[in-house]
């Protein structure tokens, strides 16, 4: 395996000025066969920065991206890119698209510099600026030392760092990664939250994830999702805010736990010599013992997800 380097990640090279990003979402469905729907009636407006699509496993963060990303069609309703419908015009968006698939692969038998070229060629970058950016892109996501190396010998975390490199070759202005840190283990993880962060600027972001830590470190506006439909769109401190005074820690015994569960929204449990402290999302003081406490946004995630709003 290649031994992984601790430098800091450098910010990317700034996007040139150019028209207000907006991907709007209208009513989009997505109908597999009778009993199977990936999305029900979604809407959302999406500007730049980076939007959180959270949601459980199975919630349709996937199909949605695959519609954005035009590789699939809606069912029904709409999405345009800056006013122009992208299942009729796909390609107005393509040019500006980059994107990282949670299935992500790469040919173990090439270097990092060969299978960017070869993806700069499919984006249909010449040569010249195709080297340029490969450049700067192995600058962005630290990896110069280990770039002329076969992709087989790369750990998780490097594959992943190549898959931003590729889909920022064309310098996109929409950039959307599905479950991107999923197995990449904690120090890769926040290096690659603080490289989306890096990333955005004028660009849209689209995190799709089930891990509230991803979008806790790194997005500026959150979408839960669950089902195929859209449960909540906001600010993080909206999120929190909406949860002030409904958030509650006390001590149980074990055999007290697992009734707890059936009946409250339990966010955190830490076993102690003396009990269990517990956390709990509830809109009323759930026990005589239990003491107001600040929510974070595994709490509001767990509460909306839960039914709890």
């Amino acid at each position: 395996m290649v031994a992984q380097t601790t430098a800091p990640i450098r910010t990317a090279p700034p996007l040139a000025k150019s028209q207000p990003r907006v991907m709007n979402i209208q009513n989009v469905s997505k109908q597999y066969n009778k009993q199977n729907w990936g999305l029900r009636d979604f809407t959302l407006e999406i500007g730049p920065g980076v939007l959180g699509l959270l949601g459980p496993n199975g919630a349709g963060k996937s199909t949605l991206m695959r519609i954005l990303a035009t590789i699939t069609k809606a069912t029904s309703g709409t999405v345009t890119w800056n006013g122009a419908d992208i299942a009729r015009s796909p390609n107005q968006l393509r040019a500006v698209l980059g994107y990282l698939p949670q299935d992500f692969g790469v040919y173990p038998n090439l270097t990092a510099v060969e299978f960017l070229q070869y993806m700069a060629a499919i984006k249909g970058l010449d040569a010249k600026t195709a080297k340029r950016r490969i450049e700067e892109l192995l600058q962005v996501v630290n990896l110069v030392e280990a770039a002329k190396r076969p992709l087989g010998s790369y750990s998780g975390g490097m594959k992943q760092r190549v898959g931003i490199a590729q889909a920022l070759l064309n310098d996109p202005q929409l950039l959307i990664v599905d479950e991107p840190t999923v197995g990449l283990d904690p120090e890769e993880r926040v290096r690659f939250r603080n490289l989306l962060s890096d990333l955005s600027g004028e660009r849209i972001v689209i995190l799709s994830t089930h891990i509230v830590s991803d979008v806790e470190a790194a997005a500026t506006h959150i979408a839960l999702i669950n089902k195929g439909q859209l449960l909540r769109q906001a600010a993080p401190e909206e999120l929190l805010k909406e949860l002030e005074n409904k958030v509650w820690e006390w001590k149980v015994s074990s055999d007290e736990l697992l009734a707890l569960k059936q009946k409250y929204i339990v966010s955190g449990t830490i076993r102690r010599s003396d009990g269990v402290q517990v956390r709990v999302v509830h809109a009323d003081k759930p026990n005589t013992n239990a003491n107001n406490v600040s929510p974070n946004l595994e709490d509001a995630y767990l509460y909306i997800i839960g039914g709890g709003a």
